[in-house]
């Protein structure tokens, strides 16, 4: 029988060679002192090992759309020019070396409240000072997140300038070479943020009622998508459940995917939690998979699915009974980066190897 997960996918004028994609994963690894937020050589390293592992669309870690935005000082971004370089390189090479014809897109992202923090490795945990590189954070209002330094609450002008940092990046990605963008509203970073009611207690319009909250995210997607060919799709990251009383929950997701949708979303990458500290995350192999599935079947909108998914039988289980269109593979990936060659191999597909590793192709097992 063909394979569901090997079958390819049309986005717009986009062809996805099969469903098998790579997650953003964020790598704190650029150097403040040679080029901040600048992509180099281990991004390259790091993204063209999938390619030629043979992942059909790969998306970049979180890219930060302005230097506030980061969630770390280590954090990428794309909105500046050398930056966007850093990108281009990536992007060719990925094109160039792809096994599987492989995509690449970037998450444009601002972490809000969560941002200026120490990354993982760094042996420190919470919001960096200024006399360590950190800055002031902002959000919808001055809760702060478990710990970390209290934001600002944003002005309106505020938020008019992010909507406007997020469509200039696109616009950098766009001139980049990548072939999709997805906008980053989960994870407790600043989109999903003005979503959740646990965060948000805006009066404005920017807050209030589910509407309110959820226009920022809304008025995110019309800024890209303006911008961006209409020919290239666009992805959004959300998250579908806030794990936590009185939060997010998949009927409010379902309402802000279908919305999505409406203002141009092609494919809504289905995750979960990041709001709150005091979250309680179910988590076992395909815990999410259900929001994926009911945002697919309500909403009437194409969904990737995430989170413990490690196994092509999983990822073949989950395409072949309309839980979702497209797996998105994550720690799995850095485990092996040829996931996507030992999944087709055990699932009975062939998927094409680089030339230069052909002389490894299994002929009975893997």
């Amino acid at each position: 029988m063909a394979s569901a997960l090997f079958s390819p996918l049309e986005l717009r004028s986009l062809t996805l060679r099969h469903r098998g994609w790579v997650s953003p994963m964020c790598q704190y690894s650029c150097d403040p002192e040679t080029g901040e937020g600048v992509p180099h050589d281990w991004h390259l390293m790091h993204l063209g090992s999938f390619a030629a592992g043979g992942a059909a669309l790969i998306l970049t870690e979180a890219a930060a759309v302005n230097a506030a935005g980061r969630i770390s000082p280590r954090d990428a971004g794309i909105y500046n020019d050398e930056q966007a370089a850093g990108w281009e390189r990536i992007t060719a090479f990925v094109h160039r070396h792809g096994a599987a014809d492989a995509k690449v897109g970037t998450q444009l992202a601002h972490a809000g409240r969560k941002a200026s923090t120490y990354w993982p490795f760094s042996g420190k945990r919470g919001s960096v000072p200024a006399s360590d590189g950190g800055w002031e954070t902002v959000g919808p209002g001055t809760k702060a997140f478990d710990g970390y330094a209290a934001p600002g609450a944003m002005t309106a002008a505020d938020i008019d300038g992010v909507i406007a940092d997020f469509a200039a990046a696109a616009v950098r990605a766009v001139d980049a070479g990548f072939d999709t963008i997805e906008i980053h509203g989960a994870h407790g970073y600043l989109l999903h943020q003005f979503q959740s009611p646990l965060i948000n207690d805006r009066t404005d319009a920017w807050g209030g009622d589910e509407s309110g909250r959820n226009r920022l995210t809304l008025a995110v997607v019309d800024a890209v998508r303006n911008v961006i060919p209409d020919s290239m799709p666009l992805l959004l990251r959300i998250s579908a459940s806030d794990w936590a009383e009185g939060g997010i929950d998949a009927a409010a997701s379902v309402r802000l995917a279908s919305a999505a949708a409406e203002h141009g979303v092609d494919l809504v990458d289905v995750s979960s939690g990041g709001a709150v500290a005091h979250q309680q995350i179910p988590a076992g192999p395909g815990y999410q998979t259900g929001f994926a599935a009911r945002i697919r079947r309500e909403a009437g909108v194409r969904t990737g699915t995430v989170g413990l998914l490690t196994s092509p039988g999983q990822a073949e289980h989950a395409v072949a009974t309309g839980q979702a269109d497209g797996v998105f593979i994550a720690r799995a990936a850095l485990r092996d980066p040829h996931w996507w060659l030992r999944a087709a191999f055990e699932l009975g597909h062939e998927l094409p190897w680089a030339p230069q590793y052909e002389r490894a192709i299994p002929r009975h097992s893997f």
